[in-house]
């Protein structure tokens, strides 16, 4: 799903007007050997990259390779947001490892002239299941990448992942 319905019916009322909306970025991780074999928690020691494929989807609207991303409905926990969001957009089961950055994002201004900001509450995912393809047309690929071989990315994400990598189980609050 591309816009959630509830901000399709805020746009009707209030145009293009900044939204402040809760969001959440998903660092799925995976194993480069044997992913199946990996226990629960294993992302929590310090990751040698060339060992740790990190989820990287292409977004369809402006090209741009990102990690899982997206909008917190109404009256869900951002958790499972970030669980919610992997599946749609690229077909993968995970599970939620831990917290790892709350961050205000924005304003972004979107191709149509509407406006967003976000607080966005990233955590770290273990995958569990499913190769990744693009599942709901909001990005164009998705593949699993070794994280000493990512595809450039803005600073926000790359420090993100950096921070999943560290196996740090405090999150960053101010960047």
């Amino acid at each position: 799903m591309t816009t959630p319905q509830f901000i399709l019916d805020l746009r009707e009322k209030i145009g293009t007007s900044e939204l402040w909306l809760p969001g959440t970025t998903a660092i799925v991780l995976r194993r480069a050997l044997d992913p199946a074999g990996a226990e629960p928690g294993w992302s929590r020691g310090v990751a040698d990259p060339a060992e740790v494929e990190v989820l990287c989807v292409r977004r369809a609207d402006n090209g741009w390779w990102t990690p899982i991303t997206g909008i917190v409905d109404p009256r869900e926990e951002p958790a499972v947001a970030a669980l919610r969001e992997t599946l749609e957009e690229a077909a993968v089961e995970a599970r939620v490892d831990r917290l790892i950055g709350l961050d205000v994002v924005g304003p972004l201004v979107y191709a149509n002239g509407d406006r967003a900001s976000y607080l966005d509450t990233a955590f770290v995912l273990e995958w569990a299941l499913g190769e990744p393809h693009p599942a709901d047309g909001e990005n164009t690929e998705a593949v699993f990448v070794r994280a000493d071989a990512l595809p450039e990315m803005n600073p926000r994400f790359t420090r993100l992942i950096a921070k999943a990598l560290t196996g740090s189980v405090e999150a960053d609050f101010v960047s």
